[in-house]
């Protein structure tokens, strides 16, 4: 009776792998070894498809970017701010799924097709709302800034579910600290809409500045 064949050896494969191993364990547990035995391969058959171990993480961060909804962005679909609120949160849940992987993210798009296609998108409608190119420029990295830092970390876990732990004589504010843990989507996710409600009300404000200066000229 004939071996059952083995899946052939792809990128697909390679980067689905590794964005397992990235979200179970985090980066530093990606090598070529733990890559080539989960996959069943030889280490150099890895070598076929991706130079170098950063490549493979470039691979994965890219898949993580092609998850994020551009659609806001299509000509007539939303205004200028809409369509920053839709995409924060679709990119925000992408990365909420696969936090590990933001470190390589935060490095910028590179030569990456998904996280060009984003930035490009991101550019495009706001030039063609009628921002500064510069300024355009700048509220897509502003959005990154903070898109990227809310998805990193939890501030709600970040406290012990330990009422001791933050004694009243030392911490006089926290003594509902210990509640925060359980309280981590409320928490996290309220933060997360306030921030980008006071972000997008400052754009609004630079924008009716921007109008009006125009409207002078």
């Amino acid at each position: 009776m004939a071996r059952p064949r083995k899946p052939l050896l792809s990128r697909a494969r390679i980067v689905e792998a590794a964005g397992a191993l990235v979200d179970a364990e985090g980066l530093e547990a990606v090598s070529t070894r733990r890559l080539a035995a989960a996959l069943g391969v030889s280490g150099p058959s890895l070598y076929n498809h991706f130079r170098t171990k950063d490549e493979i993480l470039d691979a994965v961060a890219d898949a993580v970017s092609a998850r994020v909804d551009l659609s806001m962005f299509e000509a007539g679909r939303l205004d200028w701010r809409g369509a920053l609120h839709a995409w924060a949160h679709s990119y925000r849940a992408a990365l909420s799924d696969h936090p590990n992987i933001v470190p390589v993210l935060a490095r910028g798009p590179g030569r990456r097709p998904a996280g060009l296609r984003l930035a490009d998108a991101v550019f495009g409608a706001m030039t063609a709302a009628g921002w500064p190119p510069a300024q355009a420029t700048r509220i897509g990295a502003l959005m990154r800034y903070f898109i990227l830092g809310s998805a990193m970390a939890s501030f709600a876990r970040g406290f012990v579910d330990d009422e001791t732990a933050y004694d009243p004589a030392d911490y006089p504010h926290l003594g509902q600290a210990h509640l925060l843990a359980e309280r981590q989507n409320e928490v996290d996710e309220g933060a997360f809409e306030t921030g980008l409600a006071a972000l997008l009300d400052g754009l609004a404000l630079q924008y009716e500045a921007l109008a009006r200066a125009n409207a002078g000229t």
